[in-house]
């Protein structure tokens, strides 16, 4: 299992839906919703990412969010967003990630992982042996055990840096 992402951008909305997502045969993306489509100190998804999802779904791709959060809130963000959502995932574990291509119909090798977080968002894709794409978090500011993971994603992280 690799320990570090398959490609590293600064932003989901660095990622071209037909070169980085369509091209590659994907037709789902599990994504994460904290500081990945929406920023911990705002709780407003940007403008641009909002664009960026809706033409990855007018390309047909699938859309789920898959969140650690438990949070009615993400509920309530998914719903905004018009996507399913599976949240209490405990990622990296398998289950939630199990169900979300359950409630897809989606297989692994046609599923993208898209998250901000190597312990969870990285590790978790690549045990179900799915590509994952790893972005910047949106913000710098995150939870406490966040932040801790942060310091341990460091060390995997030093020598990758985002795509330009």
């Amino acid at each position: 299992m690799p320990f570090t992402p398959d490609r590293f951008f600064t932003r989901v909305t660095q990622i071209d839906i037909e070169r980085d997502i369509v091209s590659c045969g994907v037709k789902c993306v599990l994504i994460d919703l904290d500081n990945t489509l929406l920023p911990r100190d705002t709780h407003q998804v940007p403008d641009d990412i909002r664009a960026w999802l809706k033409a990855l779904s007018a390309a047909g791709v699938r859309v789920c969010i898959l969140t650690n959060n438990w949070h009615h809130g993400a509920h309530e963000w998914a719903q905004r967003l018009g996507l399913p959502i599976v949240s209490h995932a405990i990622k990296p574990l398998p289950f939630a990630y199990a169900l979300a291509l359950r409630k897809m119909g989606a297989r692994c090798r046609e599923t993208l992982c898209i998250g901000d977080q190597l312990i969870t968002d990285v590790w978790g894709g690549h045990f179900m042996h799915m590509p994952v794409y790893m972005v910047e978090p949106l913000v710098s500011v995150d939870l406490k055990h966040t932040l801790l993971l942060r310091h341990v994603e460091a060390l995997f992280m030093k020598n990758m840096h985002p795509e330009k």
